[in-house]
């Protein structure tokens, strides 16, 4: 049964993943949008540390975890954000919901295959800016969507009962459109300018991971991880159409002028990515575990050479770890369910108006066994603030509430009796 249900949510979610808009955030304008995958939810309730794994659920943060599953797993997730935009004069609040990755780990003895989809960047702004500047009043509207998917196909082995190793290819893909108004509103001219831009992304990448495990004293155990992603290519092909415009009954109207302008294709560097991170604690009773990512600046400043905006190496600390009080009770369903905590900080790589734009969030998260025990429904919560209001900037205020399913079975078990 659990195969024609992971065969059905499989067809569904994929098709919604690719053509969600799964972001409402200002600082998305900037480069190929906001970095989107933060880890299953399990691991993002625990602040997104990627260092626990076991072997019921996938862990798509290091492809050397493949080979730890001892049972056929389908991990699916969805996010719905609640974002509240805050300036020194203004509030805006807006509301999200979308797909955050689809995935299948398959085992095969000391060795494992994963395979799945996840969100790489995601695009959605709506910004309205004023500007009297220039001797007038001119009202520039901006509106983007879209992103970049990632599908992956990896593979983990063990070395050792200790030690394992993995290697992830990964084909990224996916389409960015953004649209920009100017209208000169005061002293009153009808007229503006409209510039349609369609950017096509597309290239390849891989990821590589070594996973390391030993038990200690006092039945104590302790594990680290490391993941490298090496700089690759990406090709933008962008489409850009210009216009003159201006406002009728039925809203923006063309005018006489409307052109197609021919831009280059251009080749962007994707940077270098390291994580490290190590943890301790008791299998099925408690874990915790901390990590640090960083990751090279990138030549996104090639996107449009925007004034105020510049690209720096960013950095990530997360700590986090779970809590079982008895995996295998009887007496009561509460023991048997999953706690979760964790912190994260992040320096996002995105420097505006010369103040680093930093994410820092809390999380809470509750894993309930379905059936015996090997399947599980994971909600998590997240409290986050990104950005500021000093300098000019918009600071954003997110909870979010995380749900993930994760199925798993035997599978190529041949049974005894027919």
């Amino acid at each position: 049964m659990i195969k024609k249900i992971i065969l059905g949510i499989s067809l569904l979610f994929s098709t919604a993943l690719l053509a969600q808009e799964s972001v409402s955030s200002p600082s998305s304008f900037y480069g190929i949008g906001d970095a989107k995958f933060k880890g299953t939810n399990e691991n993002r309730a625990m602040g997104s540390v990627g260092v626990l794994v076991d072997s019921i659920h996938i862990n798509l943060q290091n492809p050397a975890s493949y080979s730890f599953l001892k049972y056929t797993a389908l991990t699916l997730g969805g996010t719905t954000t609640k974002t509240t935009f805050k300036t020194d004069s203004a509030e805006e609040t807006a509301n999200r919901t979308a797909i955050d990755y689809l995935a299948i780990g398959l085992p095969l003895g000391k060795a494992a295959v994963g395979f799945g989809l996840v969100p790489y960047t995601s695009v959605g702004y709506n910004v309205v800016n004023i500007d009297t500047t220039a001797g007038d009043t001119r009202t520039k509207t901006y509106q983007g969507e879209g992103g970049i998917n990632k599908v992956f196909l990896g593979g983990g082995y063990r070395i050792s009962p200790k030690l394992s190793v993995g290697l992830d290819l990964q084909y990224n893909f996916g389409t960015i459109e953004t649209n920009s108004v100017v209208f000169i509103t005061e002293p009153e001219v009808p007229l503006g300018s409209r510039t349609k831009n369609k950017t096509i992304y597309s290239g390849f990448g891989v990821t590589a991971g070594v996973y390391y495990q030993t038990k200690l004293q006092n039945k104590l155990e302790w594990a680290s991880s490391l993941t490298y992603t090496p700089p690759s290519k990406m090709s933008a092909e962008t489409s850009r159409n210009v216009a003159t415009v201006t406002y009728g009954v039925s809203g923006i109207e063309y005018v006489d002028s409307n052109v197609n302008v021919e831009v280059p294709d251009a080749k962007l560097k994707m940077p270098t990515k390291v994580a490290l991170g190590t943890a301790f604690g008791r299998s099925k009773k408690w874990f915790v575990g901390t990590e640090l990512t960083f990751q090279d600046s990138n030549d996104l400043g090639s996107l449009g050479n925007l004034p105020n905006v510049d690209y720096e190496s960013s950095t990530r600390f997360a700590i986090g770890g779970y809590y079982i009080p008895k995996y295998n009770s009887f007496r009561s369903y509460f023991e048997r369910m999953v706690y979760r905590a964790g912190f994260r900080y992040e320096n996002t790589g995105l420097v505006l108006n010369g103040k680093t734009i930093n994410d820092t969030a809390v999380s809470l998260g509750f894993g309930f066994p379905v059936g015996a025990n090997v399947s599980n429904i994971n909600i998590g919560l997240e409290y986050g603030k990104k950005g500021t209001t000093s300098n000019g900037l918009i600071q954003e205020n997110y909870f979010s509430i995380n749900v993930g399913l994760s199925l798993s079975d035997r599978w190529f078990v041949k049974p005894k009796y027919e």
